[in-house]
C-alpha cells in the first residue's frame, strides 16, 4: 500500500500525574526532514522521541508538537540557608545600630528575601515520563500513518487512471506503427527503384539496404520498453515499502521511451498519440512527488 507524504495525526492522555498531548503533521520533502518541539524541560525526550519516529517513516518534512503538563504538584522540600540568613541578620542589626533605627526584624520581613530558603525539587524519573509518553507517541504515528494510506489510496487511483490512458495511447502507437512500417519500407523501396531506374538492381541486396533502413525509425523496441516500465509501475503501487523514489524513476524512463518514439515518428498521428503521453507523465510526476 502506497502512503502519501502528506498526513496528520494526533493523539492525547493522561497518567502517572502528567498529562500529555502530540501532534504529528508532514509535507513533502526528499528525505526525512523531522522537527521536534517540545518544551525545554523535557527536551531530554526529544532523542527518543525522533528515533522512534525515524523508525516508522521513511520521507517527508515532519513537524511533531509535544505539549507535557503535570496535573499534580512536584515534591518539593524547603531548608534554610543558614549562613546566608545569619550574615543577613547580622547586616540588618549593624545598620540599625548605625544609624539609629529601630531594629524590628521579623520573619514577615526575611520571608521577602528569596535568597534565604533553598527550595529543592525531586528531579523527574526520564524513564518513567519516557514510558508515558512512548504510548501516546505511538497512537498519534498509528493515526498519522492512516492519514497518508487514506491520501496514498487516492493517489494510486489517480495514478492508475493516468497509466491506463498512457496504456490506450501506447496500444493505439503500436497499431499505427505496424501500418506505418509498411507503407514506410514499400516507400523507401518504390523510391530507391525509381532512382535506381537505369541501373541492374540486386533484389536480395536492396530488400536487405530497405530493411537496415527501415529498422533505423522503427519504434518497436521502444514500445516493449514503455511497456515493462508500465507493467513495473503499476507492480510498486502494490508494493508495502516506500517507493516514491523507484515511481519517480519509472516515470523518467516513461518520459524518455516517449520522446524517442516522438523523435522516430513519421506519422502525426503518433505524434499526437506520443504528445497525449507525455501530458499523462507530467501530471504523474507531480503526483509521485507526494509518495512516500
Amino acid at each position: 500500500m502506497i502512503k502519501s507524504m502528506t498526513g496528520y495525526g494526533r493523539a492525547s492522555d493522561i497518567q502517572d500525574g502528567l498529562s500529555v498531548n502530540i501532534e504529528i503533521k508532514s509535507v513533502n520533502s526528499r528525505s526525512i526532514d523531522l522537527s521536534t518541539k517540545l518544551y525545554r524541560t523535557y527536551s531530554f525526550l526529544e532523542e527518543n522521541i525522533n528515533g522512534h519516529i525515524r523508525s516508522r517513516i521513511a520521507r517527508g518534512k515532519v513537524d511533531c508538537f509535544v505539549n507535557i503538563e503535570k496535573i499534580t504538584g512536584d515534591s518539593v522540600s524547603i531548608s534554610i540557608n543558614e549562613g546566608y540568613t545569619d550574615s543577613y541578620i547580622e547586616a540588618l542589626k549593624l545598620l540599625a545600630d548605625k544609624y539609629g533605627l529601630k531594629n524590628d526584624v521579623k520573619v514577615s520581613t526575611l520571608v521577602q528575601n528569596s535568597d534565604i530558603f533553598i527550595i529543592n525539587k525531586a528531579d523527574d524519573d526520564e524513564e518513567a515520563i519516557w514510558n508515558v509518553v512512548r504510548p501516546v507517541l505511538d497512537s498519534a504515528l498509528d493515526a498519522f500513518i492512516i492519514s497518508r494510506e487514506t491520501e496514498g489510496e487516492k493517489l494510486k487511483a489517480d495514478l492508475i487512471e493516468k497509466l491506463e490512458a498512457i496504456e490506450i495511447q501506447v496500444g493505439r502507437t503500436e497499431s499505427l506503427s505496424t501500418l506505418c512500417a509498411v507503407e514506410r519500407r514499400e516507400k523507401l523501396e518504390s523510391r530507391i527503384r525509381t532512382l535506381l531506374a537505369d541501373v541492374q538492381i540486386d533484389e536480395n541486396r536492396l530488400l536487405t539496404e530497405v530493411a537496415i533502413i527501415a529498422d533505423k525509425v522503427s519504434i518497436d523496441e521502444e514500445i516493449v520498453r514503455l511497456r515493462s516500465h508500465l507493467t513495473e509501475f503499476r507492480a510498486q503501487l502494490d508494493s508495502d515499502e516506500p517507493v516514491g523514489r523507484n515511481l519517480d524513476f519509472r516515470t523518467q524512463e516513461i518520459n524518455r521511451e516517449a520522446n524517442t518514439i516522438g523523435s522516430k515518428a513519421q506519422n502525426i498521428e503518433i505524434a499526437n498519440a506520443v504528445i497525449a503521453i507525455k501530458g499523462e507523465v507530467e501530471k504523474i510526476r507531480e503526483q509521485v512527488q507526494n509518495i512516500e
